[in-house]
């Protein structure tokens, strides 16, 4: 899509929203529906691209994508009516009479740009949000994931009206002429890089944006852990999705003392789930493409393995890995993996580890597997992270009751469920004055009586 069709594009975003279609909550909903069901006449063929792009089994594609995206839609149906309503707020005695409350206001044109790790939910979640907020929105996905492209602009063809919603397709050129165009509000999921290069566009139009970045999100085990469950938890958390997922755990920091026990157990439970032959194992997926696979066996070749290590040039599949020992200076440590390799460090007293971990960004998430309820609540005080989870991993972002978002270079903003309804809203603070009486201290000329009334209704 070229400059000037997208402008045309916009504009009839523009016109559609202005002319007040996505305000009544029937059509909303209605909206929601229409999604809904396009989605579940097109499961099989989001099941086929997800394979065809990740690697992904079906299991996996319905647990951590198109499961997700049923649990946000069916929640945001059964609330949207109650966050849509006007709040109810207190009224100072100063402004007697008169009610006062917030009203929800949707944005109006919105750009959503996913990335190419989770590309169905990572499009369709914000797209609900948005939605259930009544606004309308240009969906930009990763071009490197093309097969869930297509299938996604499918949908929405099905779905809605393009004044409503509309798919734009292509690469770095696309991604540049939306953001040269102006939105309302934009939402960008990806790396820190493009989310800067997000707010660098965004600025000249004082455009509002949320970003959902990324970063190194450590996982800290203590000696009071159970290993073998937090091992269990630990092999899920990081090698789903071949570990190209934003809030997987980067690094492992275990006590010293339960060093060796744990990568015993995170060992057994590599082979447990995966299999001897992970990379033969058709429920395990593989990297997006040769670019980052290339990127990761250098980062592999410069890393001391203890488990794994095999590759597949040709599939494009790294075995799930277990580096050790590893320093922080050490390249692995350089950047965020995004990938199935993970290096296990070791740490003895656990405020020095706090210390070097918040020296560092901050995290998107961050892990801690303990039992000690003390030691918990110092970690969660002191750290500064986006979420997280005491005794598992990721599973904070799967809720609608939560919302879920980064911290410094991790991002701004959060969404999910209410958190998202808001993050796509704008609420205005509204005054109801009465007219049947009018107080006049607040009229010139000023009085000392007056005066006094007010430092009472103030004070």
């Amino acid at each position: 899509m070229k400059g000037s069709q997208l402008q045309e594009q916009i504009a009839a975003q523009r016109a559609y929203f202005q002319a007040g279609k996505t305000l009544p909550i029937e059509n909303r909903i209605a909206a929601l529906h229409s999604l809904k069901a396009a989605l579940q006449r097109h499961e099989s063929d989001i099941y086929q691209a997800l394979q065809a792009d990740l690697g992904k089994s079906q299991a996996e594609s319905y647990l951590c994508e198109l499961g997700m995206v049923y649990s946000e839609l069916s929640y945001m149906l059964r609330h949207v009516k109650k966050f849509s309503r006007d709040r109810r707020a207190a009224t100072p005695l100063a402004q007697f009479a008169a009610r006062s409350y917030v009203m929800p206001s949707p944005r109006g044109v919105t750009l959503i740009m996913s990335p190419w790790n989770y590309p169905l939910m990572l499009t369709l979640d914000p797209l609900i949000d948005a939605l259930a907020a009544g606004n309308t929105a240009v969906l930009k996905p990763s071009a490197y994931a093309p097969e869930t492209c297509r299938v996604l602009k499918t949908i929405v063809e099905e779905a809605f009206e393009p004044g409503l919603v509309c798919l734009v397709t292509g690469g770095r050129e696309e991604n540049q002429q939306l953001l040269h165009q102006t939105f309302d509000y934009i939402f960008f999921t990806g790396s820190a890089a493009v989310g800067k290069e997000v707010l660098r566009c965004a600025a000249p139009h004082l455009t509002p944006v949320s970003l959902e970045l990324g970063g190194k999100s450590p996982c800290i085990v203590d000696a009071t852990a159970d290993l073998k469950l937090a091992a269990r938890r630990i092999v899920f958390g990081k090698f789903l999705n071949c570990g190209q997922t934003c809030v997987a755990p980067d690094y492992v920091c275990c006590e010293e003392s339960v060093a060796q026990p744990l990568m015993e157990a995170l060992r057994a439970e590599i082979i447990r789930q995966f299999g001897t032959d992970p990379l033969h194992n058709p429920d395990y997926g593989k990297i997006i493409n040769e670019k980052h696979f290339a990127r990761l066996t250098q980062l592999l070749d410069s890393s001391s393995v203890l488990f794994g290590g095999d590759t597949d040039p040709a599939a494009l599949k790294i075995a799930p890995t277990l580096v050790s020992p590893c320093t922080w200076e050490a390249p692995i440590m350089a950047e965020e993996i995004f990938g199935p390799l993970l290096p296990i460090l070791t740490y003895r007293s656990l405020d020095e580890l706090l210390e070097t971990i918040n020296a560092r960004p901050h995290p998107l998430a961050l892990y801690f597997f303990s039992e000690d309820k003390q030691a918990i609540r110092h970690v969660t005080q002191v750290c500064p992270f986006g979420g997280g989870c005491i005794n598992d991993t990721i599973i904070h972002l799967a809720t609608p009751y939560m919302g879920f978002g980064g911290v410094g270079n991790s991002g701004m903003g959060a969404y999910h469920g209410k958190v998202g309804f808001d993050a796509f809203s704008h609420h205005k603070s509204i005054v109801d004055k009465k007219t049947w009486m009018d107080l006049p201290m607040r009229y010139q000329p000023y009085r000392d009586f007056y005066q006094k009334l007010v430092k009472l209704f103030l004070h």
